[in-house]
């Protein structure tokens, strides 16, 4: 009898399910923290997946959507999001000691805690996207890089294809 691929259990009836962009065999208690993957033969179109997966398997006659020619990589929602700047501790404290508020009064301004605005200052934790709106408005400062400036480093309108050692930075 198959087991279930999250929580082990002897299941009769398994359902393949996406989650945390893995596909796994999921009885049905362990299907809610996902997805569910809906195969070809049932709709195509309501497959999940990118709309590319539609159009290679009808064109190449294969299943595979990572096999041959694919020139982009495929997007998913990490693509979308904003990157916060490795250097936010730094760029929180210089704008903060430029408009003379302490650690206490930045933090009453923004109606938190000041061991908050500390842990920050330190690099100890990423700020919420509540509090750096908060930050960013408050302090006149940019602590995200897009998201999107990536796909630009993968994509090329060349006929070569890039390899793993065209992107790598060695240490030497």
């Amino acid at each position: 009898m198959p087991q279930c691929e999250m929580c082990g259990a002897e299941s009769s009836s398994l359902t393949t399910t996406k989650v945390e962009g893995a596909e796994l065999q999921l009885c049905d208690d362990c299907t809610e923290f996902g997805t569910e993957v809906r195969t070809e033969s049932s709709s195509s179109s309501t497959k999940y997946s990118t709309s590319s997966s539609s159009s290679s398997s009808s064109s190449s006659g294969g299943s595979s959507s990572t096999g041959g020619g694919g020139r982009t990589r495929r997007r998913d929602m990490f693509d979308d999001m904003d990157e916060i700047v490795a250097d936010y501790d730094d760029r929180i404290r210089s704008a903060r000691e430029e408009r003379g508020l302490s650690q206490e009064e930045l933090a009453a301004e923004l109606n938190e805690k000041a061991s908050l605005i500390r842990k920050l200052e330190r690099g100890d934790m990423l700020p919420s996207d509540d509090v750096q709106s908060e930050l960013e408005t408050e302090l006149d400062i940019v602590l995200s890089e897009g998201g999107g400036d990536a796909d630009a480093d993968w994509s090329s309108d060349s006929s070569t294809t890039t390899t793993l050692g065209d992107v790598v930075k060695r240490k030497d």
